[in-house]
């Protein structure tokens, strides 16, 4: 007999939009045992294993959603594993990578733990033998061909999805703009153990995060905007835009907002959005009308709640010279800040620190309709040389020593 236990990181309070989990007068009714030590989510696994193995398991599989970066700590996988027994394989997502491990467990047992990356790409198996021997892989495939060509497939269902794909195909491939330069998510040149680009717009500036962030400031007429780095998804290729491509772009329908904020506010924002690094973070933000610096050798200084979401600051700031139209940022003054109803009006990404800010535009317009109207109207439909750095304007620069850094 073989017992699957389910297990999700405490993250998902943040990564996800926080509403998601609250009555309808603000209160969480849900729980995801995020204490800080880690005890809760150990506690709750460890249990449901002992339980499963009392009613006559012989193994345990968990299919967890943990992941392996070290801002996930203390309920990333290794943590879960290294402080249970009982688990026999640990098949994982959320960290979107593809790497097959043996963490020891509790009681010293290497336990297999098999991740199998993003977007359907692959799909990990686990496979237990006649006499006991457990092993874990993937399977990966060249996606571009649909199962039901790929197999064959031929009956009322696989007509019916054809004709609505085909008329859904027509209209995302309609062409709605253009651009000279590729704007990417993912690095250029540098790959990742698995020969995958590297994912930079998480821990960095990039084109593709410059235009998004300009599209909003243009939108909305605002002074700043900002972007989650998690909330922009794939690259767009040099070439015609289409409004699939931009779909891909911005997957979640988030809509545009403007609140009125406080330069302190601003620099809250900055501080939490760089709170990870050198990890990603889906936070991460991408910004227009401003610049600013990260030293990342001085440790972050944001404190959370019990709920991962900012709290406040304590010690020293490492973002610094923080400049709004090329003056400093005053933290006294009044500032427009645009950006989308996921980051201000259900505090996703962990951003409390916008709480009670007046709110000039509500949901006014769709995240993808708003950088197709950017490039069309304000660029003149084609993206040029001033996105042709991948890296971006250089709106973000990172000290990374004391060294460099010339107020030291």
């Amino acid at each position: 007999m073989i017992a699957f236990v389910g297990v999700t990181t405490p993250k998902t309070l943040t990564s996800s939009a926080p509403s998601n989990f609250r009555n309808e007068v603000g209160e969480y009714v849900y729980s995801f045992l995020q204490d800080t030590t880690g005890e809760g989510v150990y506690d709750a696994v460890q249990s449901a294993a002992d339980a499963a193995r009392a009613e006559g398991a012989d193994y345990v599989v968990v299919m967890a959603h943990l992941g392996d970066k070290e801002n996930g700590h203390p309920w990333n996988y290794a943590d879960v594993i290294s402080h249970t027994a009982g688990i026999d394989v640990m098949l994982d997502g959320h960290s979107h990578d593809t790497n097959q491990v043996l963490v020891k467990n509790a009681e010293g047992k290497e336990v297999p733990r098999a991740a199998s990356g993003t977007k359907l790409a692959c799909i990990g198996w686990c496979r237990i033998s006649a006499d006991g021997e457990i092993s874990t892989g993937l399977y990966t495939w060249d996606n571009k061909v649909a199962a039901p060509d790929l197999l064959g497939l031929d009956n009322d269902m696989s007509r019916a999805v054809a004709e609505a794909t085909d008329e859904l195909n027509e209209k995302l491939n309609e062409v709605v703009a253009s651009t000279s330069v590729e704007l990417i998510v993912r690095d250029p040149d540098i790959l990742d153990n698995n020969g995958k680009p590297v994912r930079m717009i998480r821990r960095t500036e990039t084109n593709l995060g410059d235009l998004c962030a300009d599209a909003y400031r243009d939108q909305s007429g605002a002074d700043i905007a900002f972007v989650n780095g998690g909330g922009i998804r794939t690259n767009i290729k040099a070439g015609d835009i289409t409004l699939g491509n931009t779909l891909s772009v911005f997957p979640t329908g988030d809509s545009m907002c403007v609140i009125e904020v406080t330069g302190q506010q601003i620099l809250d924002a900055l501080e939490w959005g760089a709170h990870a690094l050198p990890d990603e973070n889906g936070g991460f933000l991408q910004v227009s009308g401003l610049s600013y610096e990260i030293h990342t050798y001085i440790e972050s200084p944001c404190v959370s709640n019990e709920f991962g979401q900012f709290q406040g600051i304590e010690g020293a700031r490492r973002v610094q010279n923080v400049r709004v139209g090329g003056e400093p940022i005053d933290p006294d003054k009044t500032y427009t800040l645009a950006s989308h109803d996921f980051l201000f009006l259900k505090k996703g990404d962990g951003y409390t620190m916008f709480d009670g800010a007046p709110l000039l535009q509500d949901c006014v317009k769709l995240d993808n309709q708003l950088l197709i109207d950017y490039i069309v109207d304000t660029l003149g439909g084609v993206i040029g040389k001033e996105y042709a750095d991948p890296y971006g304007q250089g709106r973000i620069t990172f000290v990374e020593t004391p060294a460099a850094d010339p107020l030291v």
